[in-house]
C-alpha cells in the first residue's frame, strides 16, 4: 500500500480537569501527520477495515479546520473521487461519522447528501472530490476509490 503524509505540523491542545475541578493539566499534543492518503482502491468497508487495523480510523470531518487538512491531502490521492469515514443510514435516514460525531458541518456538491438516498437500495458512503472545490459526495460502497486515514 502506499502511504501519502502531509507533513505540516499541528498542534492539539488537551486541558484536563480532575472531578473537584480544583486542578487540571494541559497537554500539547504534536501530530506531524494527522491525516494520511492511502493510494490503494477499495471498497469502503475495505478502506474503513485497513484504516483501523493500520492506522485509527477513516477520516471524520467534523469541522471546516479537517475540511482544510483534507483538502491539502486529497490533492495526492490517484482517484477523482476520495472515501471519508462518512456513512449513510437507510433506517435513521441520516449520514454519520465512524466517529460517533454527528455530521454538524457540512461541504456537500450540489445533489449529494440529500433524502434522495432513501430511495435507492444501494449502501452509500461518503467521498470527496480529489480536484476542483473538494466537496463530499455519495458513492456506492462498492466503488473502489483511495481513501483518507486519521492518525489521531
Amino acid at each position: 500500500m502506499s502511504d501519502m503524509t502531509n507533513s505540516s505540523p499541528v498542534f492539539v491542545l488537551h486541558v484536563v480537569f480532575d472531578q473537584s475541578l480544583s486542578s487540571f493539566c494541559l497537554c500539547f499534543v504534536w501530530f506531524p501527520d494527522k491525516l494520511i492518503v492511502i493510494r490503494e482502491n477499495l471498497t469502503w468497508s475495505e478502506a474503513l477495515r485497513y484504516c483501523r487495523q493500520n492506522h485509527v480510523d477513516l477520516v471524520s470531518v467534523h469541522s471546516e479546520e479537517i475540511q482544510h487538512e483534507v483538502m491539502n491531502v486529497v490533492k495526492l490521492a490517484s482517484t477523482v473521487e476520495v472515501w471519508l469515514g462518512l456513512r449513510y443510514s437507510h433506517i435513521l435516514g441520516v449520514w454519520f461519522w465512524v466517529s460517533g460525531e454527528t455530521v454538524c458541518y457540512q461541504n456537500w456538491a450540489p445533489g449529494n447528501g440529500t433524502s434522495e438516498e432513501d430511495c435507492e437500495h444501494t449502501v452509500r458512503s461518503g467521498a470527496v472530490q480529489s480536484g476542483g472545490d473538494q466537496r463530499w459526495i455519495s458513492r456506492p460502497e462498492t466503488d473502489n476509490l483511495n481513501f483518507i486515514c486519521s492518525r489521531y
